[in-house]
């Protein structure tokens, strides 16, 4: 059983003989590093080549010695570049930045395999280690594997404007990093000097193509990119990882009787969810043709893994039933083979089963929209009409060999194919539909008006709405009618919805079975989505004709569930009392019992995050989840929150294993669900190692925030009342200062559309969506996900820090000495004993790490206005002083993650080749914004650009 390192274990490591054990990394690092300035010498020449090293010398003296001359040197040369030149070292750098991040990737996995290898603790984030906890904390096994098969554990991957990854770049990428991999197995001087070359010629290709896309990027293209990650890592990692856990189970909590199975028949408990093809919310590229387009492509990916596993099946499984038995179930499926097809076949049953399986996968593939088979059938079969079916036929085989004596013949591949066909099914990923509370009400207003029932719905009062709503759900007619007339949008709109009762009836539930409101701020917000799948089939039930009394009938159900999304300040502190109201409506409860007694809740990190700033957001969605734990216990109903979480800490991004466990009590329980957005996938999820590793972080924390005892009440309750009071004050505090200088400070809104590259990004092919929802250059109309974005591309990330100083210091200095001693006494025992608040400083020690002040003031040269360029920059820098000051003075650290040597490492390695990429963007947006003003578009300044925005969200990691 395995057992967590105690204090004393701890402690003799560190007594032990230091390794420097990033050697390793540091040779990939200067092997990819010299293999890049091969490339470039070639296709460049010497000159470029001389002109690289020396910006890449002199940047790396100026960050290593702070030296002013130094940055004065950089300056120069970056500034008398040509601008062919410039392209060439942009180029240069954001390629660097990209073969470090494989580097470092393969770092990660090596370290892990040497912990594992020499039979260390687990590690903390680990399964065996959450699995270890709970032993310790007296969690059965029973418990647990209990717990499995009722959670929901889903990464939900979302196409938003950040991602700046082509799939060819991935593709290249990814052969780097599996050749990176090989160099350390043992290798000839031959296998090795091969292995080099190959390198070689991979860094040839990345340089060869372009990094950045032409035209703009489609629904289809983001689909595309996608599914990378599925063939890459979740379609193989996702069943290993089952396996992994499994196995990780048996071995903390051994069973007493009975033998190992194939598999413990579990629920899929990690599924994924994807919002691209189905996420309408300011996007009108996204109808219902996407979201057919979306399960097509999902479906076909599935099937076409399937039937390659199957098709490798045939060829392992050579059995001879003169050699082994099989059960009659297996001859069975035998027997349906076309024999005159196979007669030298005729004693390998297994071979002769996969035959037909293939066969019906085939059919299925073409019925579900499959255009090419790549390898034919044998003869053809009948289609599979569910996945169950697919699964059924695997488990006849796993069951036959078992029962003969070839049950070593299961793992390899045939158990991995059923779990995987468990999991993803014929639809591969849940696709979730949103859109926008406005837009609902606009259809419903015209539907309403067509059909003489109500003229002006949308004038009606929240009650009167409500009334009318629930009277309508009662109704047996319909509002819609086919002899009318309707707007584009009301015809989008119904269209979409029944595109997903289809998509439903041809791929199984769980292809579609969520339906997420944006801003939702009132209950009829969600009954009007009630009544909207009422019109389309999606709410049924055996309406009475004769019925009178407008309740829904007994049998009503819906097929989507409506998922309310709170996102701004107002929204989140109005989450409870929406969500109470919504569930004493008899109507609506019902509907709920029919869902299993689970009801989700998303909340949005972003646009709180852009509403109130870093603090405020965070204590408002922490507050928010408690009081919808409060609601939902007395409701007698399960909560399943959904983390609209972006890569950036403004947005909620940080690490997830720390998130979950920093949820306030009871907010987890088995069930979570959250979003993986931007060049964040291809950072978790683009190296199939690091991406099982994080879906164990998920379900790691996952376990240890449902299954560990809490502390009593009555220990904990009086303290965290106090934490919670003194959050509460901070918070106002930082609200006002954030809002002050954001929406009141005149200009503030110049000053961002200046010293950010936020114009040239929304230029960039990253994504389908625009960058702001209205033409406009409010900041109150601007997308969350840019708007965190460009703070990060120069350097400020100011949506992750911005308040916090103000508001410890204004606290700080109300009372006499005494009194401030005991504050600061409190905020220490805060970060000690609160997780909640102690991720919180971590997440912002992290975000002050990456943020550099004298790259930032470059990117402040570009405000035209001197004043209001030193007013507002200024009290950007007081702020940030003040924020370090006050985290320093909480934490006791005066370095940045100095709990964190390894992201430390990582900063330090990558930004000396990151400040060139900075300082070439400035050189290159002045020469932009300029021509631009002069009617002068230089297409390759616009690229270069667009180049270097990619490099610095790549040094960066999580910056979308």
């Amino acid at each position: 059983m395995a057992k967590l390192p105690t204090p004393q274990s701890r402690t003799a490591r560190i007594s032990e003989p230091t390794v420097d054990k990033d050697a390793p990394l540091k040779e990939d690092i200067r092997l990819l590093g010299r293999l890049l300035g091969i490339v470039l010498r070639d296709q460049e020449g010497d000159a470029v080549f001389h002109v690289v090293e020396t910006i890449r010398q002199t940047a790396v003296r100026f960050r290593r010695e702070s030296d002013a001359q130094s940055g004065a040197e950089l300056n120069k040369l970056l500034k008398k570049l040509s601008r062919e030149e410039t392209i060439s070292v942009v180029r240069a750098f954001s390629y660097f930045s990209h073969l470090a991040n494989i580097a470092e990737d393969q770092h990660h996995n090596r370290r892990r395999r040497a912990h594992l290898l020499a039979g260390s603790e687990p590690q903390q984030g680990s399964v065996a280690y959450a699995l270890a906890k709970l032993g310790d904390a007296g969690v059965t096994g029973a418990s647990v594997r209990s717990f499995l098969k009722e959670a929901l554990i889903s990464p939900v991957l979302t196409a938003h404007p950040t991602e700046v990854q082509r799939k060819s770049i991935l593709d290249a990428e990814h052969d780097i990093a599996r050749l990176l991999a090989e160099r350390d197995l043992p290798q000839t001087p031959r296998e090795r000097a091969h292995n080099t070359a190959m390198l070689h010629a991979r860094v040839a290709t990345l340089w060869q193509t372009r990094m950045v896309r032409y035209s703009k990027l489609t629904v289809a293209d983001e689909i595309e990119n996608a599914l990378s990650y599925y063939r890459i890592t979740f379609m193989r990692e996702l069943p290993g990882l089952y396996d992994d856990i499994e196995s990780e189970i048996d071995e903390q909590f051994p069973q007493k009787h009975g033998h190992r199975h194939v598999h413990t028949d579990t629920s899929p408990y990690v599924q994924m969810g994807s919002w691209i093809g189905g996420d309408r919310d300011g996007n009108p590229f996204v109808n219902a043709g996407t979201m057919q387009h979306a399960l097509v492509r999902q479906s076909n990916t599935i099937l076409d893994f399937y039937l390659d596993e199957v098709h490798a099946m045939g060829a392992e499984l050579s059995i001879s039933s003169q050699l082994a038995g099989v059960s009659p179930e297996l001859q069975e499926l035998a027997d349906a083979a076309a024999t005159s097809a196979l007669e030298q076949r005729s004693d390998e049953p297994y071979r002769r089963a996969l035959t037909v399986i293939y066969a019906r996968l085939a059919a299925t593939a073409r019925a579900l929209g499959a255009t090419h088979i790549l390898r034919k059938e044998v003869a053809p079969a009948a289609p599979y009409s569910a996945p169950a079916e697919f699964t059924r036929d695997l488990q006849v085989m796993a069951d036959s060999l078992t029962a003969h004596h070839g049950s070593v013949l299961v793992k390899p591949r045939l158990a991995t194919l059923k779990r995987a066909s468990e999991i993803f099914g014929f639809h591969l990923a849940t696709l979730d539909m949103r859109q926008s509370s406005d837009v609902h009400e606009r259809v419903l207003t015209e539907l309403f008006a067509r059909s003489k029932v109500e003229a002006h719905y949308s004038m009606l009062s929240e009650e009167k709405k409500v009334e009318l709503l629930l009277s309508e759900l009662g109704k047996p007619r319909l509002l819609y009618s086919p002899y009318v007339n309707y707007s584009d949008e009301t015809n989008s709109e119904l269209s979409v919805l029944r595109a997903a009762k289809e998509i439903r009836y041809r791929y199984g539930e769980r292809a579609i079975r969520n339906y997420i409101i944006s801003h939702t701020e009132t209950v009829s917000d969600l009954l009007e989505v009630f009544l909207l799948q009422r019109e389309t089939g999606l709410l049924h039930g055996t309406w009475d004709e004769t019925q009178t009394t407008g309740d829904m009938p007994a049998d009503a159900e819906l097929e989507l569930m409506v998922i309310p999304l709170f996102e701004t300040i107002p929204d989140l502190r109005c989450a409870a009392e929406i969500m109470e109201k919504l569930m004493t409506i008899p109507q609506v409860r019902r509907l709920i019992a029919k869902q299993g007694d689970i009801q989700e809740v998303m909340l949005g990190y972003s646009d709180s995050n852009k509403d109130g700033g870093f603090l405020t957001s965070n204590w408002e969605l922490y507050k928010a989840e408690t009081h919808l734990v409060e609601v939902f216990n007395n409701a007698g109903v399960k909560l399943r929150l959904f983390h609209g979480r972006g890569g950036t800490v403004g947005r909620g991004g940080g690490p997830s294993y720390e998130a979950i466990l920093a949820q306030p009590s009871g907010t987890v329980n088995g069930q979570i669900r959250l979003t993986e957005q931007g060049e964040i996938i291809a950072s978790k999820f683009s190296n199939p190692e690091i991406g099982r590793r994080n879906l164990a972080l998920l379900v790691a924390a996952t376990l240890e925030a449902s299954l560990l005892p809490h502390p009593p009440e009555s220990k904990r309750a009086k303290k965290l009342l106090e934490f919670e009071r003194v959050m509460a004050e901070l918070s106002e505090r930082a609200y006002k200062a954030y809002r002050n200088l954001v929406y009141e400070t005149p200009g503030f809104t110049e000053y961002f559309f200046s010293a950010t590259p936020i114009a040239e990004i929304a230029e960039l092919n990253i994504g389908s969506r625009p960058a702001s929802r209205k033409s406009t250059r409010r900041i109150e109309d601007l997308r969350a996900i840019p708007w965190g974005f460009s703070w990060g591309q120069c350097r400020l990330l100011l949506p992750g820090w911005y308040g916090f100083g103000s508001a410890i210091s204004s606290w700080m200095a109300d009372g006499d000495a005494a009194e401030q001693k005991k504050k600061i006494a409190i905020l220490r025992a805060m970060f000690k004993e609160w997780p909640f608040f102690a991720t919180l400083l971590s997440n912002m020690d992290m975000v002050l790490a990456k943020t550099d002040l004298a790259v930032a003031s470059r990117y402040a040269e570009l405000v035209t206005d001197k004043k209001l360029r030193n007013s507002i920059f200024k009290r950007i820098l007081c702020e940030h002083e003040l924020t370090s000051s006050c985290l320093t003075g909480i934490t006791g650290a005066k370095e940045r993650l100095a709990n964190n040597p390894l992201l430390a490492r990582s900063i330090k390695n990558r930004f000396a080749y990151l400040d060139p990429l900075n300082h070439l963007q400035v050189e290159l947006i002045k020469r932009h914004r300029a021509a631009t003003i002069a009617g002068k578009v230089d297409i390759r300044v616009q690229r270069g650009i667009h180049l270097s925005i990619n490099g610095v969200a790549a040094g960066l990691r999580n910056t979308g």
